[in-house]
């Protein structure tokens, strides 16, 4: 196939949440840019590949499957790096799933197949259109009525020394306990990093009244670091959230302090906030240590440590004799420990 129309249940990816439903899906063989909505085929010959969809379930594609995703960058040290090649894909050409989300592009690295259930070659098959022939592309779909009066919502924001260190595990006992103080509205962003439904759905599992994260601002992916006119984009992300009612804003932060985009969306959060509440998830003491450090040139403090390095008692009391920081375990406690746990952030009544 190459080109054409799909049927309107045709599969597709979670990357395209915000589109909504289509009566006729219809393709063209052109090149497919950053947030286009395209259609791929899983070679027949192929295995099969796991995806998350619009709902976020883990869904199959089988070999032979067409389906809807969205070209897009990743630059995951652990997992994935690839993006789209200049001049956008090239319909009958080979591709790969880089995220579970299903960001679409050039392979450049992966790090282990067991751990990429989505990574698959692909074939591009053409760019969907609307009744009017504009090309679809999830920026048509995001959120609008940026730049409203920011609301100065007390800020609590998520970092870490690396990826898989908890860091949406942190941002949740923190919207726990500012829950638990009676705070009844309390809005989520994963500002940058690979996005999930999965993850944004804990947010609201919780009682976050909105959970945002890149998809709903019209990016497939935060990435690749250092992209033009990215300050911009997290710029507006921020002030959208800030323009928010709501009593408390939380944003998580992918990756660590001083990598991928993580410096200018702390240089965007400093031009809008004076003080900043950071949680820091840290894999060790000398992560955290280094952390410290890293935000100390740039004129932050971490409130408290949390993370792999809180895991035991021993654990715990050398990382606040290292750091001279309050170490938490927030993944392990009960919300009553939670809570007490976080003085210095403001959350105890």
């Amino acid at each position: 196939m190459n080109g054409g129309q799909l049927p309107a249940n045709v599969k597709r990816t979670s990357a395209l949440r915000r589109v909504p439903p289509l009566d006729k899906i219809r393709l063209r063989p052109e090149r497919g840019a950053e947030g286009d909505v395209c259609g791929f085929e899983l070679p027949p010959d192929s295995i099969p590949i796991t995806v998350e969809s619009p709902t976020g379930r883990m869904m199959a594609i089988a070999p032979g499957d067409v389906f809807l995703a969205a070209p897009g960058y990743l630059e995951t040290r652990r997992l994935t790096v690839g993006g789209v090649p200049a001049g956008g894909l090239v319909p009958g050409c080979d591709y790969w799933v880089l995220s579970y989300s299903g960001v679409v592009g050039h392979l450049v690295s992966y790090y282990s197949p067991s751990d990429t259930r989505h990574l698959g070659r692909v074939r591009y098959l053409g760019v969907a259109y609307g009744e009017d022939g504009t090309t679809l592309n999830i920026r048509q779909f995001a959120v609008t009525g940026l730049g409203g009066a920011d609301r100065n919502a007390p800020l609590y924001l998520i970092l870490g020394t690396s990826s898989e260190v908890g860091k949406t595990t942190a941002g949740v006992a923190v919207l726990r306990a500012l829950r638990m103080q009676g705070h009844t509205t309390v809005v989520a962003l994963k500002a940058t990093g690979t996005p999930s439904i999965a993850e944004i759905g804990q947010y609201q599992d919780f009682g976050a009244s909105q959970a945002l994260d890149c998809i709903d601002f019209g990016l497939p992916a935060a990435f690749p670091p250092g992209r033009p006119g990215f300050g911009k984009f997290l710029g507006n992300m921020l002030d959208f959230c800030f323009s928010l009612p709501a009593d408390a804003v939380v944003v998580e932060c992918a990756g660590d302090p001083v990598s991928a985009n993580a410096p200018e969306l702390l240089s965007c959060l400093k031009a809008r906030r004076r003080e900043l509440k950071i949680v820091l998830a840290a894999a060790d003491a000398l992560g955290a240590l280094g952390a410290k450090h890293a935000l100390a040139e740039i004129g932050l403090t971490i409130s408290v440590i949390t993370g792999p390095c809180t895991d035991t008692s021993v654990l715990r009391e050398r990382t606040e004799a290292l750091c001279g920081i309050p170490a938490v375990n927030l993944f392990h406690g009960s919300g009553e420990e939670t809570q007490s746990g976080l003085p210095d952030l403001g959350l105890a009544g």
